[in-house]
């Protein structure tokens, strides 16, 4: 459940932010010291380097990316240099008002944050796009799959808490649930997996 980038030795932001600079700047993009430098960086070391990036030329190193680069390579770049909430809720922007909602992407943001990660994910989307993520939620999806999503969006599910009698209990609920298959039924199936704690789930 751990990321495999690590905070580099020895980090020096703006001898990163001149490299970056100059291979952005060049006649040709060297498109091999962006990921050399951006994919060895953690999170907080990166938005350090836009930082002197920004000091040393005056400019935004995202700006930059988008202008001299392309398709995946592009998205892929530039997801790296937003902090986590801030990507979630870009992410869930442009799945929501898209010309189709992407469901999958609204599924694995939300069914996979800790409540803290989904407070700091709406306070990023309300602060980047001026509207409340549960009410687009709640205009953009429906039936059951809203209920589901205005749950998980609430970011009040237990954490850290596992008790083998209540999962022995919920995993009868599920199954009975999974063989009725009624609205009330799926209630059930929303109330147990958008609130139990992860622990208790695998459990």
């Amino acid at each position: 459940t751990q990321g495999t980038i690590l905070p580099a030795p020895d980090f020096n932001p703006i001898m990163d932010a001149q490299l970056l600079g100059g291979a952005l700047q060049g006649i040709c993009c060297e498109k091999d010291v962006l990921i050399e430098i951006l994919t060895q960086r953690c999170n907080s070391q990166r938005l350090m380097i836009a930082e002197a990036y920004r000091d040393m030329y005056g400019r935004d190193l995202i700006i930059d990316l988008k202008e001299n680069l392309s398709h995946h390579f592009k998205e892929v770049m530039v997801g790296l240099m937003y902090p986590p909430a801030s990507y979630d809720a870009h992410e869930l922007w442009h799945a929501l008002k898209g010309v189709d909602t992407e469901e999958k992407c609204l599924i694995d943001i939300l069914a996979s944050r800790s409540n803290m990660e989904i407070f700091q994910m709406k306070e990023a989307y309300l602060m980047q796009y001026n509207s409340d993520l549960q009410q687009d939620i709640d205009s953009e999806t429906s039936g059951h799959f809203r209920d589901t999503l205005m749950n998980l969006a609430q970011g009040t599910r237990m954490e850290g808490y596992a008790d083998p009698s209540t999962a022995a209990q919920d995993a009868m609920i599920l199954w009975e649930a999974c063989q009725q298959k009624t609205g009330e039924h799926k209630n059930m199936l929303q109330m147990i997996l958008c609130n139990r704690s992860q622990q208790q789930l695998w459990m």
